[in-house]
């Protein structure tokens, strides 16, 4: 099934980014080992571990559910999926829900439950809508895609927990333009060097080298954690 154009919002090419779910958290929020942020107001990328505290944090941080109209999944791991229970409670008549075509059947059926769903399964790289991509499934042992976002300063990658190598998805998302910064899960990444290019840097989640990219970029690299808000 493709992208129903007509549930979603106009294009923009300006991005905000709040951080939703991760291993760290700000002041009254919870924090969970797991990964989920809102992109733009409408777009909710992953769902974190559990619904309880993904919904505690879109409260307390005054997330609109009105404007949600579209979530994508990264992978199927539980710490990215396992809040998906919030797609039942997001107030537009149809959802788009985008997720790789390697995704197990038995989760498939779950979405397709909903009767809010209009599920698209993405293999090979793809424009979203205007100004919005995925790079489509990369990696083998666990497929992933990654979400490319066009802004006035270039493209941003947001990623799940990058198994399948952040620079192979660097590499892959440059065929939609210059790639300005990345934000997510890094997961083992360890090739440094190639960040450095970049305008930003967003480690979250299960990113084993937050300090030393920190250390060796503090100029472009934000700290991440539930309640950051990042704008470009």
């Amino acid at each position: 099934m493709s992208i129903n154009s007509s549930i979603i919002g106009k294009a923009s090419k300006n991005m905000k980014v709040k951080i939703i779910f991760d291993n760290e958290a700000k002041n009254n929020l919870k924090s969970g080992w797991g990964f989920a942020c809102l992109v733009n107001e409408h777009l909710l990328f992953d769902t974190g571990a559990d619904l309880k505290t993904l919904e505690y944090n879109l409260t307390q941080l005054n997330v609109d559910l009105n404007k949600i109209d579209t979530v994508f999944f990264s992978h199927e791991h539980g710490d990215h999926t396992w809040g998906y229970g919030i797609i039942k409670k997001l107030k537009r008549k149809k959802i788009n829900v985008i997720i790789p075509k390697s995704f197990s059947t038995r989760f498939k059926k779950i979405l397709k439950s909903f009767p809010n769903v209009n599920l698209v399964e993405v293999s090979e790289p793809i424009e979203l809508r205007p100004g919005y991509y995925s790079t489509g499934e990369m990696g083998a042992f666990t497929p992933e895609q990654s979400l490319i976002v066009e802004t006035t300063k270039g493209n941003v990658i947001v990623t799940g927990c990058s198994h399948p190598g952040l620079k192979n998805i660097i590499e892959r998302a440059k065929r939609f333009g210059k790639i300005y910064g990345v934000i997510g899960g890094f997961h083992d990444f360890s090739k440094l060097e190639i960040l450095q290019e970049l305008k930003l840097i967003c480690p979250c989640h299960c990113t084993r080298a937050k300090d030393p990219i920190k250390n060796l970029y503090p100029e472009t690299t934000i700290e991440c954690r539930v309640g950051c808000n990042i704008e470009i």
